[in-house]
């Protein structure tokens, strides 16, 4: 029992002296409180349930740290002067690597610091009989436990986040090498291109392009693009996530699995609705679903076809321009080279090639006119305006163009259709304009 007249210093040092007493207890004891830490990060951080070689890395890791805080408490190392120890560094170099989040790894120890506490403050209860020098062995312990884990913690992060953009860089070029090697049709292993681009190649696969558009783009924001692809893929059924590559702050590259399957084409009023939600500038370009390492690469080609139909037409781009639409791929064609296109379209229509509001309306009806063989009752159920309206606008297209639709017919559709897909990029500007 410690004199109740005993001065704060002799309190502190002898409170020094249990913790120390406490601490050389422990170097028999550390294998088996090592072990006891894995199963309660085992528990407690589910994240770290890794293969077999990870969990040995875990309890190398444990072992050494323990060691060390052990070692500094008993020998009064400065916590500034430690490093953190080797086994624990490499732990969190192979966490980075297998891409467990660096906050599982804090956890984990503030988990050990919380049980270290507790081991010593057990002993201390156990053995120290006057509590004022109990408590300040247990207000040592804790400040000493603190600084150990804020310290070592700090430093084995800033070791996970070096690796970490190591790994991703290293994994970004590879991928970027397997994902060029597939899109310019090199021969290329099936299996080695899966496990660089972290897909599976053998499935039928959709491509898409999806960019920010027009005066208001936003950009800067490639989590969007991803989130899209994600909805489009629920829309879809999809089996598993989608492959997202940016190229650049306003476009990405994508594709969504679809499996062996046979998914139906997505519904396109609820395609362009989630187009939107996304944000009024966004736009999408699809190809069609293709199969195996050359569908991967053609779907990509077609929506790259789509696309540059879609940017040919810049801010009058519909929220979402697919492959598998027949104006689409005509439109594509045109689009290879626009100044052909130019002169076809004010060939083919004359005046009604004019860069206007009543011209555009005009060139529209008379389009879905050709389109629904000249059925008047068909065309007024497309567009949505009584047959006699649509009588008086073909009526008025056939007197602007100057010639009857069947004076070269081939022209005409090809020049409504660059018209109706690649909009302002074909028409003739005016002076109004």
């Amino acid at each position: 029992m410690t004199s109740l007249a005993v001065s704060p210093d002799e309190i502190q040092r002898l409170a020094e002296a249990r913790v120390r007493e406490v601490a050389n207890e422990i170097p028999p004891q550390l294998r088996g409180f090592a072990r006891r830490l894995e199963a309660l990060f085992s528990k407690r951080v589910t994240e770290l349930n890794g293969d077999p070689a990870l969990h040995d890395m875990l309890s190398g890791s444990n072992l050494s740290n323990l060691e060390t805080f052990t070692d500094v408490v008993r020998y009064g190392i400065s916590t500034d002067d430690v490093a953190a120890p080797a086994a624990a560094e490499e732990y969190a170099r192979r966490l980075a690597r297998q891409g467990i989040a660096s906050t599982a790894l804090v956890r984990a120890y503030r988990l050990g610091h919380q049980e270290v506490v507790r081991w010593f403050m057990d002993r201390i209860a156990r053995t120290e009989s006057d509590s004022r020098v109990a408590f300040a062995a247990g207000q040592l312990v804790t400040e000493t436990a603190f600084r150990y884990v804020d310290v070592v913690s700090e430093r084995v992060v800033a070791v996970y986040e070096t690796e970490r953009e190591r790994w991703l860089s290293h994994r970004n070029t590879v991928r970027a090498a397997a994902l060029r090697a597939l899109l310019d049709g090199d021969d290329i292993d099936p299996a080695a291109a899966e496990a660089a681009l972290g897909v599976r190649l053998r499935q039928r696969h959709l491509g898409l392009i999806v960019w920010t558009s027009g005066p208001g783009a936003t950009g800067n924001d490639p989590h969007r693009f991803e989130q899209l692809l994600t909805a489009v893929g629920s829309l879809l059924d999809a089996p598993g996530a989608p492959l997202f590559v940016p190229q650049d702050r306003d476009l990405g590259w994508g594709w969504i699995p679809l499996g062996g399957g046979s998914q139906t084409a997505p519904d396109p009023a609820r395609l362009e609705e989630l187009v939107r939600r996304a944000g009024p500038d966004v736009r999408l370009a699809l190809g069609t679903p293709a199969s195996d390492a050359d569908g991967f690469r053609l779907t990509h080609v077609e929506a790259l076809r789509a696309w540059n139909v879609a940017s040919s037409a810049a801010e009058q781009a519909r929220p979402v321009t697919s492959f598998a639409d027949s104006g689409v791929r005509t439109a594509a064609l045109l689009a290879g080279d626009l100044e052909a296109t130019r002169r076809l379209v004010a060939q083919a229509l004359g005046p009604l090639a004019d860069d206007t509001a009543p011209t555009a309306r005009l060139r529209e009806t008379l389009r879905v006119f050709l389109a629904e063989h000249r059925s008047f009752v068909a065309t007024a159920r497309q567009v949505h305006l009584h047959k006699n309206t649509v009588k008086y606008r073909v009526d008025k297209a056939i007197e602007a163009r100057g010639r009857p639709v069947d004076d070269d017919r081939l022209e005409l559709e090809l020049a409504l259709t660059a018209c109706h897909w690649l909009g302002g990029a074909v028409l003739r500007r005016t002076a109004a304009a």
